[in-house]
């Protein structure tokens, strides 16, 4: 009787063995488990940890909530000012509700794939090509509205969306640089221009103040044959000034105008005979 009773226990206790081993789930931090019994949502969202199920009635399917980093292919478009552009991006977003991902939608991360494509495209139609340049956040908001609005329905959420490169055509790269090229020479000849102003009133000003102090046009020169001494040169530059030939040019003439003209001799009369 003994015996039949500790083989009993024994078939007991290796049956619930194991119904515990076909019954035990182990849920891991960054998952959550959802459980369908018999094809229908069986009670709420198992949490991370040790977990049991019913053998071949309940049917338990993990979700991952992780962060997902997705690349959306390259889509090729034409923007709003007709350029065909190649533009691919990348998206990021995680499950916040595991039993809408797992019942609503059959594939939710083909779903928010196709859903990322489309709305990429949709961009480059309404957009011009210095806005895929130059504002990428403003677009990256629009896209990220695009994807998140029917997602919410799937059970995610779309954390961020980031436009990653934008291929242009041989032509437009080399029109571009033509264009910048061409501003960057205009803004050196304005820069240049407004270097000559401000040195021509520079250069008026110190005219005007050695013309009211003459001695300062010797302090110059004395300081400009100093700079060209320093340089240790055979040569020595003496300036000459421009007023000193003026000088010299004007003299000879102001001497022939101040000197008194002599008279002239009268011519005498001649006489009768030879004038008949």
């Amino acid at each position: 009787m003994l015996e039949e009773l500790l083989v009993a226990a024994a078939a007991a206790g290796s049956a619930g063995v194991v119904y515990v081993a076909a019954a035990a789930r182990v849920v891991k931090q960054y998952e959550r488990g959802v459980v369908l019994r018999l094809g229908r949502l069986r009670g709420e969202v198992r949490a991370p940890g040790f977990t049991l199920v019913v053998p071949f009635v309940d049917r338990m399917h993990k979700v991952n909530m992780q962060i997902v980093t997705m690349p959306v292919p390259a889509q090729e478009g034409i923007t709003r000012d007709n350029v065909t552009v190649r533009v691919d991006a990348v998206v990021y977003f995680r499950v916040v509700d595991p039993a809408s991902a797992l019942i609503k939608v059959e594939d939710y991360k083909f779903a928010v794939s196709q859903m990322a494509q489309t709305s990429l495209r949709s961009i480059i139609g309404k957009s011009e090509l210095d806005d895929l340049l130059a504002d990428r956040e403003k677009l990256n908001q629009g896209l990220e509205l695009m994807i998140d609005s029917p997602a919410v329905g799937w059970g995610v959420q779309v954390d961020r969306v980031e436009i990653k490169d934008v291929s242009l055509p041989e032509t437009m790269k080399r029109s571009m640089a033509r264009q910048a090229e061409a501003d960057r020479e205009r803004r050196a000849r304005v820069i240049n221009a407004d270097a000559e102003l401000q040195a021509s009133k520079k250069l008026a000003e110190a005219a005007q103040q050695m013309e009211d102090t003459p001695a300062a046009l010797q302090l110059r020169l004395l300081q400009t044959v100093v700079a060209v001494a320093a340089e240790k040169n055979s040569t020595l530059v003496l300036p000459f000034p421009v007023e000193l030939l003026r000088f010299l040019e004007r003299a000879p003439y102001e001497q022939q105008r101040e000197r008194p003209r002599e008279p002239r001799a009268e011519t005498p009369p001649l006489p009768e005979a030879d004038q008949a």
